[in-house]
């Protein structure tokens, strides 16, 4: 079993920013497979089901961004599973609008979500696919930053966040059929 975790914030607010592309790519996936996320569990929503041979759950917590780990650890508990058997998917402003990225562990990069699962789980070795959302072309200061991440994509980066998202599936299937270091080749 393989358990696929999107990361953004819950509520109505949040749809639509940039921080819960997480979110749109699990929503895709799972209505790629007809999955419905009908559980509430471990602080987040959970759909079961299969892609292809392989079980999955697919969660989105309902913790906020910054307390990711402590919906990610429980989810862990209640599948019993490893870090390793978990997928995260979560928003990038180094990397352009419409790119993604795979790693199979390191750092958190900056990104508060990914800081507080390596911090709940005691460990940085999980796979993590990263869509890019941008860094505002001018430098700005840290609350601006948050503004950014909080922020929609605009009319001229829907093409590429449409496209990044569906890619961020295939890449999702990939991992899950065949291994990490097939999809990272082909997809990075």
């Amino acid at each position: 079993m393989k358990l696929i975790i999107g990361l953004g914030n819950p509520g109505w607010e949040y749809s639509g920013t940039r921080h819960n592309i997480g979110f749109v790519v699990l929503g895709t996936l799972a209505r790629r497979h007809k999955i419905n996320f009908n559980k509430r569990s471990c602080h987040s929503r959970i759909g079961e089901g299969d892609l292809g041979p392989i079980k999955v759950a697919l969660a989105k917590p309902q913790t906020y961004m910054n307390l990711s780990g402590d919906a990610v650890s429980s989810l862990l508990r209640r599948y019993r599973l490893k870090p390793s058997d978990i997928i995260v998917v979560y928003d990038d402003l180094d990397l352009p609008v419409g790119r993604i990225r795979m790693r199979a562990d390191g750092s958190a990069g900056g990104h508060n979500g990914i800081k507080s699962i390596i911090a709940a789980l005691g460990t940085d070795k999980f796979i993590r696919l990263k869509v890019g959302i941008g860094r505002p072309t001018v430098e700005i200061d840290r609350n601006e930053i948050v503004d950014h991440v909080l922020s929609g994509f605009d009319k001229t980066e829907h093409e590429a966040v449409t496209d990044a998202v569906n890619r961020a599936v295939d890449a999702i299937e990939v991992l899950v059929a065949e291994n990490p270091e097939t999809a990272m080749n082909r997809f990075n």
